[in-house]
């Protein structure tokens, strides 16, 4: 149960990035506010990098694993990007539920890309994220 402990704070911290996010924008430049927060993200990962990793762990990533990290890293750059503005046009109360959908997309790609096999459940739990996310941004 320890993945649920942390994946609990990372709504937590999530919920609180969008309100933080929301305010910090107020007059700012959406990509001027998100290569803010992408900063101190980098400095902060780097240095918990340095704290807890063992050495010698940078030079032992395989090049596919720089690949997949690097492609990883420009979704998340454009889903910052993309969150932020929407963030500058819109209510969090809409673009949170929106911004939610990732979860029902995520599964959906890692049936498509990794072979993973939903159950009935997951599939349910699934569809429940899309209809609450459409009902939490309908206005």
């Amino acid at each position: 149960m320890g993945w649920l402990f942390w994946a609990s704070l990372s709504a937590l911290f999530a919920g609180l990035t969008a309100i933080l996010a929301k305010v910090g924008i107020t007059g700012t430049d959406a990509n001027l506010a998100t290569a803010v927060r992408t900063t101190v993200v980098l400095a902060f990962t780097w240095l918990l990098a340095a704290i807890t990793s063992r050495p010698g762990a940078l030079q032992a990533l395989t090049p596919r694993t720089w690949l997949f990290l690097i492609l990883s890293g420009l979704a998340t750059g454009a889903s910052w990007l993309c969150y932020f503005r929407a963030l500058q046009l819109g209510d969090v109360s809409q673009v949170a539920p929106i911004d939610k959908l990732s979860v029902a997309v995520a599964i959906v790609l890692a049936v498509v890309f990794l072979g993973e096999k939903p159950s009935a459940k997951e599939g349910i739990g699934a569809g429940l994220v899309i209809l609450g996310a459409l009902v939490l941004a309908w206005r």
